[in-house]
């Protein structure tokens, strides 16, 4: 009899730090995550200014790629219990965190479920998710806009004055 070979799915996870020992905190999920996803890469680290949370210190952002076997749900559960495992509290939105996952894109999928929307809804506007995800996949297509991760990037950019 054979047996079903579960079918991996491509995601991209993005992290990003603004407490603490931010690579410390990045180096944790990137460890955690290994454990779990096949064929992992890592993008550059990007400090970046908080965007739309107030007054917080600067975050440490990047995209980490791999392969899985998990539903989304699943994926997203774990996320969160690494953020809780590495100290993560949820005093507020929007506070500044020691360590904070999303998952951005689940292969071409397109979910909206109670508490899980793939793609992120707002990753084509957010650069600290754009310019680390072109540095490692600038030809995945968004399955909402059809626009390769590149041109979202283009896009999203300022323009100079």
């Amino acid at each position: 009899m054979e047996r079903a070979v579960a079918t991996a799915t491509t995601v991209a996870i993005a992290l990003g730090s603004n407490l603490g020992d931010r690579e410390a905190h990045l180096a944790f999920a990137v460890a955690r995550l290994a454990t779990r996803l096949s064929n992992l890469r890592q993008s550059t680290w990007y400090d970046t200014a908080p965007v739309g949370v107030g007054d917080q210190p600067r975050y440490l952002n990047g995209i980490v790629v791999g392969d899985t076997t998990m539903t989304a749900r699943a994926l997203l559960d774990w996320l969160l219990a690494i953020e809780r495992a590495d100290g993560r509290q949820r005093p507020a939105p929007g506070a500044a965190r020691t360590l904070d996952l999303d998952l951005i894109l689940y292969g071409d999928a397109r979910l909206a479920e109670a508490g899980l929307v793939v793609p992120h809804p707002r990753f084509r506007e957010r650069l600290f998710v754009l310019e680390p995800l072109a540095e490692l996949e600038p030809g995945w297509v968004d399955p909402v806009s059809g626009e390769a991760v590149s041109v979202l990037l283009r896009r999203a950019r300022p323009r100079p004055s």
